[in-house]
């Protein structure tokens, strides 16, 4: 199948208003862009919402819950969730519609956790706070609603990268990760990386930029802590539904992931999204395709943990 005249559509949009500016963009760039792809993400359920800071984390650490109508009361399956930006840029709102489809689609809570942002805040403490938020949850998911023994984490894009890396770090009793469109590596090699890498909202320019915006000295791109698929064991991880799509340049790399998890003796689900792009998710509003799957999504999801005895 070739690419979705739709996104194609959006891609162009993206080109024009991306012509005339030289080189790699820079963080202020980054930090726009991901803020207005928000406006393009499809419509969502209606969900209940409730914003707190987590008690005792340092520094104070931001959470969004969501939930079906109605349940805010009960014990639900539950999914950290960490959003997507290249670990420099996106936010609880940029992601809002995405958290809320899901926890819709899925009969679930999600539980979005605003982790600090590079360069501000580089590696590692997007992940330590990644790391306190699920610890916490974990320690006591009770307190949060959710069902201790159907307790996930996810993420999209740098998000996922995150989501897994927390995941291996924190140690905590998982059921299910989630990952859409996930960044294995941030440099990485792969075939999609070079076929792909401009053209496609995702750029192998940009790439090098929040690489370069989240890095400290001596931590090199292939070092498991920013790049899991290089991993020597994956043993411990949960169960895992990877979504990729065909026209994005981090397609290989999640597939990789996928085959590892597979290797480690790992159940997977690995969903290739014919025609479609990096975000696809975030893009509901302008590409009915993107749409149709986040609701694939969101249902795979409550399936998921509708088979985990609850």
């Amino acid at each position: 199948m070739g690419l979705d005249p739709r996104a194609r559509r959006f891609l162009d949009l993206v080109a024009a208003s991306a012509r005339g500016r030289a080189g790699a963009p820079d963080l202020s760039d980054l930090r726009q862009a991901a803020a207005g792809l928000a406006a393009f993400a499809g419509p969502a359920p209606e969900v209940e919402r409730r914003d707190e800071l987590l008690a005792g984390a340092a520094p104070a650490l931001a959470l969004r819950h969501y939930c079906p109508p109605g349940r805010s009361d009960a014990e639900l399956p539950a999914l950290v969730y960490f959003h997507g930006g290249g670990w420099t840029s996106g936010s609880l709102d940029t992601h809002d519609a995405l958290c809320a489809t899901l926890a819709g689609r899925a009969e679930c809570r999600v539980i979005a956790v605003d982790y600090r942002l590079a360069p501000e805040h580089r590696f590692p403490q997007g992940i330590e706070d990644g790391v306190a938020a699920v610890s916490a949850i974990a320690a006591d998911p009770r307190r949060f609603g959710a069902d201790p023994r159907r307790l996930g984490i996810a993420g999209d894009s740098a998000g996922a990268n995150l989501a897994v890396v927390v995941a291996r770090a924190s140690r905590a009793p998982l059921a299910l990760q989630v990952l859409l469109c996930p960044v294995m590596e941030p440099l990485g090699r792969t075939r999609s990386r070079q076929t792909l890498a401009s053209g496609y909202l995702i750029e192998e320019a940009t790439m090098a930029r929040y690489w370069e915006h989240y890095r400290v000295e001596g931590l090199a791109p292939d070092d498991p802590r920013v790049a899991p698929v290089r991993a020597d064991s994956l043993a411990g991880l949960p169960p895992a539904l990877i979504h990729v799509a065909e026209f994005d340049p981090l397609r290989d790399e999640g597939e990789l992931y996928a085959a590892a998890l597979s290797h480690a003796g790992i159940r997977v689900e690995l969903t290739t999204h014919a025609g479609l792009i990096h975000h696809f998710y975030g893009l509901g509003g302008v590409i009915p395709a993107a749409q149709a799957a986040l609701e694939r999504i969101g249902h795979e999801i409550r399936r998921a943990f509708a088979g985990i005895a609850g």
